[in-house]
């Protein structure tokens, strides 16, 4: 993404940056209600890109950040797969 978009990415603002993002992430969720899975291959792409250009505009290597939180465990109780129980923010299941 960097080689492709930066030049365009950083002449456009941060918020401007995440803006783009939210509205692909709002695009996302209509596309979670069909069951088009070309169109939800391509939001999830979409949303990919997008915070991929965030991060490169913040100049965070977004690969090297994920690898250090989640580096084949989980961040919150270091086993792989995940052991937590908790309640996930907006339903009423456990995870």
């Amino acid at each position: 993404m960097r080689r492709i978009y930066f030049h365009r990415d950083s002449k456009r603002s941060i918020e401007g940056t995440f803006d783009w993002l939210v509205d692909e992430v709002k695009e996302l969720g209509e596309a979670l209600k069909t069951d088009d899975k070309k169109a939800l291959e391509n939001e999830f792409a979409d949303v990919n890109a997008w915070l991929a250009s965030l991060a490169n505009v913040m100049d965070v290597d977004l690969e090297k950040a994920v690898l250090n939180k989640y580096d084949s465990k989980c961040p919150k109780c270091g086993h792989s797969p995940c052991q937590c129980s908790f309640y996930a923010r907006t339903r009423n299941y456990v995870i």
